[in-house]
């Protein structure tokens, strides 16, 4: 049985069912059990959340373990709350309001593949209940306040905040808990877009795109704030507006965020984790500021934090991790919160501006492609890419651990590897001439499929 995806399970409310989240509860709360634990469970905005929430809450508390119901709250914020415990998160991110989906932590952590497996192994085999009289129970925790604090207390340690003027759309989503309050916080002045929860997304669809934050781009283009902000659904992803109202490419906002984190970091061997999609101009500014990038499967990045550390030395400190749109911020904690980004790029922009910090960012041209391929046939296409790609393009650098990337010198990188969810191939390339990469990329994918 395969429940998991690269961020946890997730999909319509016809697939993830109260039946389903029973049994995932039940699962997680034999681990909570076992570690003398207990299981806070929070969910989103979604009209479906409180019956999958009170479904999990039954399962959790009748393998034996207690409950700390969170109600509605970031996941940055269910995350920062289960340090010390395990926690179960509703929530479908920025999928449709018709979705929904179950996300797990342990100690402020996603759960790690291992447990994942362990969780699907109990749900298959369905996991009696404990006996009666060891069933937990249920209290309600109130997270939201100290989880803001801590925001601004790790944003604050990098200096005030001028006056400066800052849009946010939250998308009728968590951000709307956590994102006007703690940048109002800080000092500035915040101009809130839809920061009412809406399960239903009414105000715009819950993915943050250049499509979706067309209210956002517009009203930051012809107002008075200095850039803007746009959330999904359960405030995990970010997307920065500049202020003439154009969304700034994801892994500049990332290079920018991993530049700082290195320069800011005290250790001799600062380490910024990221995907093999995610572009050369953050390895160049890592690199710029002292420090190096290492790289891990997509939706892996505490994985790839684990083994930074495991394969590094006393010197060796993780001063950044993310992936496109998703940051972890590790002087804060090790999930993913766009609600910390925010506060830091506030703190930043404050400092100088945003053009300020993006000059020295090397923006190249960057495009993403999908080629068919049938399930049944991406193992062996990709088996034959691996030989067929390093002998088309022999100087390039090869790197075949998750997908197959090659750095090409003087001309960019191009990455190729299958859709978990999809029949596709995906191809994605960096260069300045980035229509030509990718054709040729892309034309002996075809080729082999």
């Amino acid at each position: 049985m395969e429940l998991f995806g690269t961020a946890g399970i997730r999909g319509p409310v016809t697939e993830v069912t109260p039946e389903l989240a029973l049994a995932v509860g039940r699962a997680v709360g034999t681990d909570a059990r076992d570690a003398d634990s207990t299981v806070v469970v929070g969910r989103d905005g979604r009209e479906t959340g409180e019956a999958l929430a009170t479904a999990v809450e039954a399962g959790v508390t009748s393998a034996g373990a207690t409950v700390y119901r969170a109600d509605q709250l970031p996941t940055p914020a269910l995350a920062y709350a289960s340090r010390g415990r395990h926690g179960v998160m509703l929530t479908a991110s920025h999928n449709p309001p018709s979705d929904n989906g179950i996300k797990l932590f342990e100690d402020g952590q996603e759960y790690d593949r291992d447990a994942e497996r362990r969780i699907e192994d109990r749900v298959e085999r369905d996991q009696a209940a404990a006996d009666w009289d060891t069933w937990g129970n249920t209290e309600s925790v109130d997270v939201l306040a100290e989880y803001r604090t801590a925001v601004v207390d790790y944003a604050s340690q990098y200096g005030e905040t001028p006056a400066m003027t800052v849009a946010v759309d939250c998308g009728n989503g968590m951000a709307s808990l956590a994102v006007p309050q703690v940048l109002t916080t800080l000092g500035a002045d915040v101009q809130s877009l839809n920061a009412n929860v809406d399960g239903r997304f009414t105000a715009r669809e819950s993915k943050p795109t250049a499509e979706s934050l067309t209210d956002l781009r517009r009203y930051v283009a012809d107002g008075p704030a200095d850039f803007g902000l746009g959330h999904d659904g359960d405030a995990d992803r970010i997307v920065v507006v500049d202020s003439d109202g154009e969304v700034v490419h994801e892994d500049t906002v990332l290079a920018i965020l991993a530049e700082h984190a290195v320069r800011a970091s005290e250790a001799a061997d600062p380490v910024v984790v990221t995907t093999p999609n995610a572009s050369g101009r953050i390895d160049d500014r890592v690199e710029a500021a002292g420090g190096r990038v290492e790289r891990v499967r997509l939706g892996a990045l505490h994985e790839g934090i684990a083994s930074a550390r495991a394969a590094g030395t006393d010197d060796t400190a993780i001063a950044f991790a993310a992936e496109p749109w998703k940051h972890i911020h590790p002087a804060l904690g090790g999930w993913i919160d766009s609600v910390a980004s925010a506060a830091l790029l506030v703190r930043l922009v404050a400092e100088s501006s945003l053009d300020a910090l993006r000059e020295p960012v090397q923006e190249r041209p960057y495009r993403k492609v999908s080629v068919d391929c049938p399930d049944e046939r991406k193992s062996a296409v990709m088996a034959e890419l691996e030989t067929t790609l390093p002998e088309h393009f022999s100087e390039a650098a090869v790197e075949t651990e998750y997908g197959i990337r090659l750095d090409i010198p003087d001309d960019g990188w191009t990455l190729v590897r299958p859709s978990g969810t999809e029949p596709y191939i995906r191809v994605y390339a960096e260069s300045e001439a980035v229509d030509d990469l990718v054709e040729t990329v892309s034309e002996l994918v075809r080729c082999t499929v």
